[in-house]
């Protein structure tokens, strides 16, 4: 069993690098804040992370049969909807879209 001194550095020292880890970026965009390749990342990313579970999530269900495909597309319609008529919330909308996916996949 290693001693107590030891155990207290090395836990200081994974305390400092994941503080220094979690607080880099912010330190980073702190100059970038008024750039507009900034702005347009922040426009664009979460209409990208959309496409992107949309296509995982359906080449999957086109993988598990009809049976999967049929939720999939009810439930990428439902996550598009929200989306536009939710004031682009893009949690509120990928949310209720799985929660839709899961719901359907699991009563059919």
């Amino acid at each position: 069993m290693p001693e107590t001194g030891y155990l207290l550095a090395v836990m200081g020292i994974g305390f400092v690098i994941t503080f220094a880890l979690r607080a880099a970026p912010f330190v980073i965009l702190q100059p970038l804040r008024d750039s507009r390749v900034v702005a347009t990342m922040a426009l664009w990313m979460p209409v990208g992370i959309l496409a992107i579970l949309t296509v995982s999530t359906l080449r999957s269900a086109l993988d598990g049969g009809l049976d999967r495909l049929v939720p999939a597309a009810i439930a990428t319609a439902v996550t598009i909807a929200v989306h536009l008529l939710g004031g682009r919330r893009t949690v509120l909308s990928v949310g209720l879209g799985t929660a839709t996916f899961v719901v359907l996949v699991n009563l059919s």
